[in-house]
């Protein structure tokens, strides 16, 4: 019984994943319909859920059209000097990201005022619902286009072009995702970071306007900047760390493993059972209760429980009598468990990012503590938590690559890689569940509702903010990883090529060699490089607004009484035009670093495979560092104005907002874009290899 039905799964597992990937897309489509039917509000709180929608459509659309020019660029010399399947792979790829974020942000824009109306008019967990709902659209959004691009790519391409050449393309769709994520990402953080920290200096350190005061001219393009960077931002990031992941564990298979057919598709397997539990954690939201922190956790659990037992069916009937790894046997349990690992490091780095970001713990008790004392000790506080932070999830990392190699091999990293990207559904939803929180909260300000919807919304908020940095964490663990399964690939790429051509492979990746270090070297110092052109872009940006309203504030003195309205469109103009302008040139490094060590004689492939892992290690550090300490600030900040240390208006609490505004473009800009950046500078390397090598 068990051959007959492995040899189905073998020939249809593809195609069973994109019809999960379809009822995903099914549902997200079904969710929109339920937000739509919502109310959104009286007249001013529509109104002001327009401005917002119109700014962050306006900045979209201008940021698609900068990117697109970029990306004909690269399609036209994948074109004519790599391949043509490659060259559409990049586009198909590009495409699928940037509407990722697009559609989902467009929704969470529409869903912020039904999410107001909501704690005003029903009950906190009627709020909640609408809010997650609004972000699980992105959630399987992201899920659904990614598996679906990549299986049909694959699929058309097969039988095109032939197996072998068809899996060499998917490196192209690859490129195309994290470019297109690098840019939304770096964009989409510069704007959301410059419009806050802008209406942060002057708003409440210079003015003590509360949060999202109306009589704030940076007011609307904090709110818009929170969908672009968060939304639009977070899902082109996860979309192409899921893409990348499921092509990596296809190539890893077809480079690795004897029996390739089935190693191929099972990454397909794990991604559309993923779909299933995605779902499943959404209902448990939707018909569930109790706390927002618990429920939203108990929904990834659920997520999770569902994926660990379909895993099991489904590994044994594809590999019933195991598989030949790199020579070595293993037996289906083995796979089964090094899915398991990834399964499980969703949720162990899930618990250690909410332990260091959370208001009910004591690290980011412990900066609102130091508050008391000042803004420098602040500052301190929060750089030490967010080295201190780094420790324990690339410590579980370690012994996750440990496990899953002991398990399968290469392939059982990239199988780990691919079950814990594959709960990205159920995480994104938990990400974009933060702006719209966020939103609402200003909605409610601006619209002069009752102090009462206020509180319920900043409660959900102070949870949402939580989420984020649960989500970068989990998205930069999982980057790590993947990108260790690139290296890997890179290796055996080259391996291969060499090979091919009649030559001895005899190149040494060994520490031995100062080539290796001097690539270490080069590959450590780029996430620094990149980090501080990103911090440079957000600070003239953020100087930029600080002007800007200070400017407005000094014209017409009324705009702090009330008698006269702020000019909410020239704010949102400048930090559009900022973020386009400044994203350019650290998006476009790591494919500078990795062509100029190629193309230079006296370094080549094996200094460029040092720079693929001191890339990987550093920016995993860096990126971890940032991600918790800006959390943590931004967390450190609400819990002084829940009345702790003074509460609102006092000294700890001005501390707390330097600490908070320095940590935004932490943790929102430079950050999370390492992640992306990792995986460009490994993608780029194994793309080159048969044009420089």
């Amino acid at each position: 019984m068990t051959l007959p039905l492995a040899f189905d799964i073998l020939q249809s597992g593809v195609r069973l994943s994109l019809i999960c990937a379809v009822v995903g897309l099914g549902c997200a489509f079904v969710l929109i319909a339920v937000i739509l039917r919502a109310s959104p509000g009286n007249e001013r709180m529509r109104q002001i859920s327009g401005a917002v929608q119109e700014g962050a459509k306006a900045y979209l659309n201008r940021q698609v059209m900068t990117i697109s020019v970029i990306a004909v660029v690269i399609f036209l010399l994948l074109f004519f000097f790599k391949d043509h399947s490659t060259a559409f792979g990049f586009l198909l790829g590009a495409f699928c990201s940037l509407a990722a974020g697009y559609i989902g942000m467009r929704i969470a824009v529409v869903a912020n005022a039904r999410v107001t109306q909501a704690a005003a008019s029903q009950t906190r967990t009627a709020a909640l619902r609408v809010a997650f709902n609004g972000g699980a659209v992105t959630g399987l959004l992201v899920v659904g286009l990614a598996l679906l691009a990549v299986g049909t790519f694959y699929h058309f391409a097969r039988n095109m072009i032939g197996n072998d050449l068809a899996v060499r393309s998917l490196v192209g769709l690859a490129l195309g995702a994290s470019l297109i994520s690098v840019f939304a990402r770096l964009g989409g953080g510069i704007y959301t970071k410059a419009a806050d920290v802008g209406a942060d200096l002057v708003g409440k350190i210079e003015s003590g306007l509360e949060e999202d005061d109306p009589r704030n001219p940076a007011t609307i393009a904090d709110n818009v900047g929170d969908n672009v960077g968060d939304c639009a931002g977070m899902a082109a990031d996860v979309f192409e760390t899921y893409a990348v992941s499921l092509i990596g564990a296809i190539l890893v298979g077809v480079l690795t493993v004897t029996n390739a057919p089935a190693a191929i598709v099972y990454p397909f397997v794990l991604g559309g059972i993923s779909v299933l539990g995605a779902i499943c954690g959404i209902l448990f939201v939707n018909f569930g209760g109790g706390k927002p922190a618990g429920v939203l956790m108990g929904a990834v659990g659920m997520s999770a429980l569902v994926s660990a037992v379909l895993f099991w069916p489904a590994t044994h009937q594809l590999f019933p009598n195991g598989v030949e790894i790199a020579g070595k046997m293993r037996s289906p349990t083995d796979l089964y468990f090094a899915s398991l690992i990834g399964l499980l490091m969703t949720g162990i780095v899930v618990v250690i990012t909410n332990y260091y970001t959370s208001m009910h713990y004591k690290p980011v008790q412990k900066i609102a503590r130091a508050s008391e004392t000042g803004h420098a000790t602040n500052i301190i506080a929060g750089l030490a938590l967010g080295q201190h932070a780094t420790a324990l999830p690339v410590g579980f990392i370690g012994i996750a690559i440990l496990l899953s190699y002991n398990f399968a091999g290469l392939y059982g990293i990239a199988v780990a890689v691919m079950a814990m990207l594959s709960m990205a559904g159920i995480i994104i939803s938990l990400d974009a569940f933060g702006p719209i929180t966020d939103n609402a909260g200003g909605i409610a300000v601006m619209s002069n509702l009752p102090k009462e919807v206020r509180a319920a919304t900043d409660e959900l908020d102070a949870v949402g903010n939580t989420m984020k940095a649960v989500t970068k964490g989990y998205a930069i663990a999982s980057a790590g990883l993947a990108a260790l399964v690139l290296f890997g690939s890179y290796v055996e790429e080259l391996k291969a090529h060499i090979t091919s051509n009649g030559q001895p492979f005899d190149f040494q990746f060994s520490l031995t060699e100062p080539k290796v270090i001097i690539g270490l070297f080069i590959g450590g110092l780029l996430p620094f490089i990149f980090t501080a052109f990103s911090m440079d872009a957000v600070g003239k940006a953020a100087g930029a607004v600080v002007r800007e309203v200070r400017r407005q504030i000094q014209a017409k003195p009324g705009i702090l009484t009330g008698a006269d309205t702020p000019d909410y469109g020239t704010c949102v103009d400048i930090v559009t035009k900022a973020a386009l302008r400044e994203m350019i040139v650290p998006a476009l490094l790591p494919l500078a670093f990795v062509i100029l060590v190629a193309v230079i004689p006296q370094l080549g492939p094996v200094v460029l495979g040092g720079v693929l892992v001191g890339t990987i290690v550093t920016g995993l550090f860096v990126a971890i560092a940032m991600t918790s300490g800006g959390g943590a600030w931004d967390n450190a900040k609400k819990y002084i104005e829940e009345g702790h240390y003074g509460g609102k208006g006092s000294p700890a609490h001005a501390a707390a907002v330097t600490g908070d505004t320095v940590g935004d473009p932490y943790k929102d800009t430079a950050g999370p874009a390492i992640n992306p950046m990792i995986k460009v500078v490994n993608i780029v390397a194994i793309l080159i290899i048969p044009i420089f090598f």
